[in-house]
């Protein structure tokens, strides 16, 4: 069907068809809290189009405001400088709030002519400014219009590639003729001069010839732009692919991010399997390359002359090669997969090429992980002053936040990069400067209390060290730090030493170039005990090694540096003490147990956002009870109860298309209790696949019998699929039409009472959130909450489009509660029945599908 604009709320919103009135209310009030800079909690039903609604409603709202932009800039360079009062000049130069009695005379103390001769040099930046920003802008449209037209371009690409593949074939066949042939003959005193040294071409660098070029000319200035996130690369695909049949499609500058696992090209880096071990490995090419940049003419001769092999630099990394990837991105929508197929074709990092492209996107479409945790995001290169940020299927946005910021180190973990970390400084300890040792001291007694306040011994073998002690501990921060004895370090300036001087980095090349890294026995002559367990460790590994690994050896991938587990253990411990606490797991062994940092308040990682943001949205399918996002996440964060702005809309399909049944009793009268201690009376079997790969077989076995069903009118009259909540099955996939015709949901998945976890979470709430009259405490509140939350998940996969019908069952005399009810959605909860007992909910629901089925 043919685009079609329609009219909500006075603004006008381009849409592929005609859309419901639900999707017409959920664009305008979208629209506004952007408009107004606040925070919205959206919720819409699957099956109503919210992903559509997202798309044009914020993309109306980005089409008008760079439309107000660039008239008022038009209106400021036409008068030379920004006399107006009418509001919109402000909104181009620091807030209001910012400006005020510090620079008047009054206040000042100046004299009037030099107030106003600052105040018309800073007019005239304004202004120059403006023009800068007008010209980069204008190259630009030209430059993505030239990609969309001229095929001439993606020819001198790929003219480009066949060069660089034949150059690297050239190469190869040359180091290949040098390993064959005998050693190097030894030249005399003074004729290394005569030796040509390693050659590296202008292009092999990635810079133009005779321009010395780094990664920030690629950088330019940020516009304002949407950040979409969601939780899977699968979600963000399908989002990318609805703004590619939108009426957006076609001049949307969209980047779709991922990490350099889903990204890299590179196929010696891809190899090493570990996402740890690839960003590493990343890094540490990039580094080289810099390096060799770096060394200068009057540095050279001073140098050591030896041959020696050159560290390997990123073929895919070039400046020219980056440019155009850039653009290519920026001139047409496209998804991960749509990226790495066009990086492969030009020979360009994809990566850094979506990098690159932030800047000048309107739309960036990224996983939660690299929005929400903080140095990933500024990694990545991703700044939110001023931006709108879209959290879609945001139902579990507390829980994600609390996990990305929760970390578990191992005993295991604990010994081993105490062992690698002593006999790195064992080797190389007279090259350190006394800083470095002192902090790496300090690394090594922080690492040996760990293992102490677990009841372990730093110089035993963790395998074979069974505790005293069996049992999990929760402590506050500060109270860990003082059991721990290590109260008296200052774990922000070794948290800081950690990043910047890469110790965890220079560990894993240490242990890549001797492999295994063992403890030297004091005790036994033989590999054996602490030795033993450490080379297990490393998969692939061979005995002890006294050499560097031999060139050209196939090394299996090794698990990423103990210690970066660690580190990052060491900067949840630097959070407020009351924010966190600290959990001791003594599990028999020492390998086996393991210190966990527990994240109490998520408010504290997301107030940065909801700051620096000009708006945020929190949609999601089912968002009931919001009561949860309000207080544990948003005025944790410092957001005002005003600022916040609430929309939910019904479902787009006819009231008689869903049953939702409460039933309280089966047929023999027994009321149907699944309470914890009730549940495992009567006999019951739950089963779905262990494994992931094995999901969609099951499904795919599951709607040929539906469809063989349908077809033979026999014996078998439909199928059964039983799943857990909160397992594979549920959240996330398509039970459309036939294949989700009635959800039961026996009894209420209340979460683990008795979890240490989620007591000392409701033990927090209790502390610091009000109570209101005549309700449940938070803590009780939150374990309903967490219920309800993955009652309406489950329950919602059924009904995906407005011809569609199920009826839903909720077994469990528990849901007949009106607080219960509450918290349904509101497209069920204003339809639900409750049936005190069995058959007349039977009946119920025997004429429901007859009717629909036609066979009443």
């Amino acid at each position: 069907m043919a685009d079609e604009t329609q009219e909500a709320g006075g603004v006008h919103f381009p849409f592929p068809f005609t859309p419901y009135a639900i999707q017409k209310d959920f664009m305008a009030a979208l629209y506004q809290v952007l408009e107004a800079g606040k925070i919205g909690i959206f919720e819409s039903p699957t099956g109503t189009g919210k992903s559509l609604s997202l798309i044009c409603g914020a993309l109306s709202w980005l089409r008008d405001f760079e439309q107000k932009k660039r008239q008022e800039e038009e209106r400021l360079l036409e008068a030379g400088a920004p006399t107006s009062s009418d509001g919109l000049a402000p909104a181009l130069g620091p807030p209001s709030s910012c400006q005020g009695s510090p620079g008047t005379p009054e206040a000042t103390g100046e004299p009037d002519w030099i107030t106003q001769f600052v105040q018309k040099k800073e007019e005239r930046d304004l202004v120059d400014r403006l023009k800068e920003e007008q010209v980069r802008r204008k190259k630009r449209e030209e430059r993505l219009q030239q990609i969309r037209h001229n095929a001439k371009l993606r020819f001198a690409a790929k003219r480009m590639r066949q060069e660089d593949e034949e150059t690297e074939r050239l190469l190869r066949l040359s180091r290949e003729m040098l390993a064959a042939g005998t050693e190097p003959e030894q030249v005399a005193s003074g004729e290394e001069e005569l030796v040509l040294a390693e050659y590296e071409s202008d292009e092999e660098k990635g810079v133009p010839s005779g321009v010395d070029v780094d990664e920030d000319d690629l950088d330019e200035e940020h516009v304002t732009k949407i950040y979409y996130c969601s939780r899977t690369h699968s979600q963000l695909a399908q989002f990318v692919h609805e703004v590619q049949k939108s009426p957006f499609g076609q001049d949307t500058r969209l980047v779709s991010l991922g990490s350099r696992q889903n990204l890299c090209v590179n196929g010696d880096v891809r190899k090493l399997g570990s996402v740890q071990l690839i960003n590493d490995r990343c890094v540490e090419m990039q580094r080289s390359k810099h390096e060799r940049k770096s060394i200068t003419e009057e540095e050279e001769p001073t140098r050591r002359r030896r041959r020696q092999e050159p560290r390997a630099t990123c073929p895919f990394y070039s400046h020219e090669r980056l440019q155009l990837l850039r653009d290519e991105v920026l001139a047409g929508v496209k998804d991960v997969e749509q990226l790495v197929a066009l990086g492969k074709e030009a020979r360009a990092c994809p990566y850094y090429g979506g990098r690159f492209a932030i800047p000048a996107a309107q739309l960036v479409v990224l996983p939660y992980q690299m929005l929400l945790h903080a140095p990933t995001r500024q990694a990545a290169g991703i700044r939110l002053q001023g931006q709108v940020v879209v959290i879609d299927e945001a139902h579990n946005l507390i829980d994600t936040i609390t996990n990305i910021h929760s970390i578990e180190v191992r005993g295991s973990q604990l010994c081993q990069a105490h062992s690698q970390l002593l006999q790195y400084t064992e080797r190389y300890g007279k090259r350190l400067k006394a800083k470095n040792l002192m902090y790496i001291k300090q690394l090594l007694y922080l690492l040996e209390k760990f293992v102490a306040v677990l009841g372990g011994n730093i110089k035993q073998n963790p395998n074979t060290q069974n505790l005293s002690q069996a049992g999990t501990e929760l402590k506050t921060i500060n109270d860990f730090l003082f059991q721990s004895e290590i109260d008296n370090i200052n774990l922000f300036k070794v948290r800081r030493y950690c990043e910047k001087s890469k110790i965890s980095r220079k560990l894993l090349g240490f242990t890549e170039r001797y492999g295994a890294v063992l403890v030297p026995s004091m005790e036994q002559p033989k590999l054996s005990g602490f030795q033993d367990f450490l080379q297990s460790l490393q998969p692939g590994a061979t005995a002890a090694p006294a050499t560097p690994a031999e060139a050209g050896e196939d090394l299996s991938p090794r698990p990423a540096s103990p210690l970066m587990h660690v580190e990052g253990f060491l900067e949840a411990l630097t959070t407020a003490n009351q924010d966190g606490r600290v959990i001791l797991s003594r599990q028999g062994s020492l390998s086996q147990s393991s210190l966990k940092f527990l994240l109490l308040n998520p408010a504290v990682h997301f107030a940065q956002v909801v700051k620096e943001c000009r708006a945020v949205i929190i949609a999601g399918g089912t968002m009931q009870p919001v009561s949860d996002f309000r207080e544990q996440l948003l005025a944790g964060a410092g957001v005002e109860a005003e600022r916040v702005v609430e929309f939910s809309c019904g479902h787009v399909i006819p009231p008689d298309h869903i049953l939702p049944l409460i039933i309280c009793s089966g047929p023999s009268n027994q009321m149907l209790d699944f309470t914890y201690q009730k549940r495992g009376l009567p006999q019951m079997i739950f089963q779905e696949p262990k494994k992931a790969n094995r999901v969609e077989q099951v499904l795919l076995e599951y709607s040929r019998c539906i469809k063989h069903c349908g077809q033979a009118r026999g014996t078998e009259t439909g199928a059964l699929l039983l799943s857990v909540v909160g397992g594979k099955m549920s959240e996330g996939i398509n039970f459309s039409d036939d294949l989700g015709r009635c959800v039961v949901m026996v009894g209420m998945p209340y979460p683990n009472i008795m979890s240490p976890e989620l007591q000392e979470k409701m033990a927090y709430l209790d502390q610091t959130l009000p109570r209101a009259p005549g309700q449940a405490r938070p803590g009780k509140a939150l374990v309903e909450n967490l219920c309800m939350k993955a009652v309406n998940q489950s329950i919602g996969r059924a009904i995906r489009h407005q011809k569609d019908f199920a009826s839903i069952v909720l077994l469990d005399q528990r849901y007949a509660s009106p607080a219960i009810q509450a918290k349904l959605p509101a497209w069920i909860r204003d339809r639900v029945e409750v049936k005190a007992t069995f058959g007349p909910a039977f009946a119920a629901l025997r004429k429901f599908h007859r009717e629909k089925a036609g066979l009443s």
